[in-house]
């Protein structure tokens, strides 16, 4: 399991977050490319772990109502799965402003951790696949590594195939 790490400063949300739960983490700098097409290709990539153990967090409206969708960066999100997971019809990708204003993070660095207002989340099942997963640690260049349960139990996620190829 990976170990606590210390904060130097104050922190990002996420990492506060995970602090103040006691939660063990690891978290992972690297310097972010602002050129890269690909947030979470440029994370696994950086950080040498592979694209099914990095996970991107997205937000979508489901009926109205913004969900936040966690799947792995090796694939993309099933809108209609998304939508039944959490008992609804219709889902597309958020307004991106709209995600940023809600979650207080920046597209790009979006993390479903410590976000300025608790959105329903729901966890694509391959992360129970493995030990540890990364997700954004709240800013571009910068990955919270976690076990999956830990990251479900925090976020009250729901665990569901949502992830497609």
């Amino acid at each position: 399991m990976a170990k606590k790490q210390k904060k130097n400063g104050g922190g990002t949300p996420a990492t506060v977050a995970l602090t103040a739960a006691g939660t063990p983490f690891t978290l992972h700098a690297y310097e972010h490319d602002p050129a890269s097409p690909s947030y979470g290709e440029e994370a696994a990539e950086a950080l040498g772990v592979s694209p099914d153990r990095v996970f991107k967090t997205l937000v979508a409206d489901v009926d109205g109502e913004l969900t936040v969708a966690v799947v792995p960066v090796a694939g993309q999100l099933d809108l209609k799965a998304l939508a039944s997971a959490v008992g609804g019809k219709r889902a597309v990708m958020a307004d991106p402003a709209a995600a940023e204003r809600t979650t207080g993070y920046v597209r790009g660095g979006i993390s479903p951790l410590g976000q300025r207002k608790r959105l329903r989340t729901v966890l694509d099942a391959s992360a129970s696949e493995h030990a540890t997963v990364c997700v954004s640690a709240g800013r571009r260049g910068l990955e919270v590594e976690l076990s999956p349960a830990d990251l479900a139990a925090l976020t009250s996620a729901v665990l569901a195939p949502i992830g497609r190829a």
